[in-house]
Parts: C-alpha cells; structure tokens; sequence
C-alpha cells in the first residue's frame, strides 16, 4: 500500500512538472511570435513622408535622398513599406533599380510570376514594365529606388494591386 501511493505521488508530480515545463514552453513561443510580429527593420534612413493612398494599399513611407536634376538625371530614394504594404501598378519610361536593404516582400511584372524579395535582392525592371512592389503580409520591407533617365519621365500611376494579386503566386 505504502509502495503504490509512493508510486502515484511520484507519478503526479512528474506530471505536474511537465505540465508546468509546457506551460513555459507555450509561454515562451508566445513571446517569440509576439517578438516577430513587432520586428522593426533595421532602418538606414529616415521613415519620410507616407505616401498617398491613390498609389499605395497599406503604409508606404518615401524618403528622398538623390533629388532628380538636369546633371545626374537619376532619381534616388528609400521606401519603408509596413507588412502588407504595396505600391499600386506602375511604370517608368526608362526603368527603375530597387535593392532590398532589410525585411521581405515581393515583385510582379505583369504577366510574370510573383518574385519574393528579401535583404540583398536587386530587381531591374525595364522601361515601361507595368509592375508593382511591397512587403510580405507578415514583415516589413526597405528599398532604395533608382529611377534613371527622369528626362523621359519619372513613373505613372495605374490602378491598385488586389488582394487576388497581391496573395497569388
């Protein structure tokens, strides 16, 4: 009798023990996921100005850093796109050069399949390619933009990318 609660005693309290030990291990995995889900980009530059809703669905901040001249004839800046973020459709009449200096998110020329993007990806989008450009619906994204040639115009501005485009392939 002594051997068999001795037994279930032990027994309970191994059990209580992995019920707490789990406890912790769900409380930890929380405050993981609570962790990404706040994950601030490692910012170069300034946030700038939010961009306006006829051109983007979500939070897109521009920041300028090489303003369009006759000299240089190129137009340089940062974009800050919070998750979910995207530009609407849009073209350049001479290109444009993004470099994804933190975060993900993904590109899509039109009639192509959609490429992700992550820290390091660089994209050359060729003249008067109607594409678009954002974050992943769960991180954020940071590009630098160069727009060259501004003599023969800078960008249009076409209708906003769907949430069918935006979460297809």
């Amino acid at each position: 009798m002594k051997n068999t609660i001795l037994t279930a005693l032990t027994a309970f309290l191994i059990f209580m023990v992995g019920c707490k030990q789990k406890e912790r291990q769900v409380a930890n995995e929380q405050v993981m996921v609570e962790a990404l889900d706040t994950e601030e980009l490692d910012a170069i530059f300034p946030k700038g100005q939010k961009g306006p809703a006829d051109f983007f669905t979500g939070n897109a901040y521009n920041y300028g850093l090489v303003p369009m001249d006759s000299t240089y004839t190129t137009l340089v800046g940062n974009v800050y796109f919070e998750p979910g973020a995207r530009s609407n459709w849009h073209d350049h009449p001479a290109g444009q050069i993004l470099i994804i200096t933190d975060g993900e998110g993904f590109h899509q020329i039109e009639g192509q399949p959609k490429e992700k993007l992550t820290k390091g990806s660089i994209v050359k989008c060729p003249p008067n390619a109607k594409h678009w450009h954002g974050a992943s619906p769960e991180k954020g994204m940071q590009q630098i933009y160069i727009v060259p040639n501004t003599e023969k115009g800078v960008v249009n501005w076409m209708e906003p990318v769907s949430d069918e485009q935006y979460n297809g392939n």
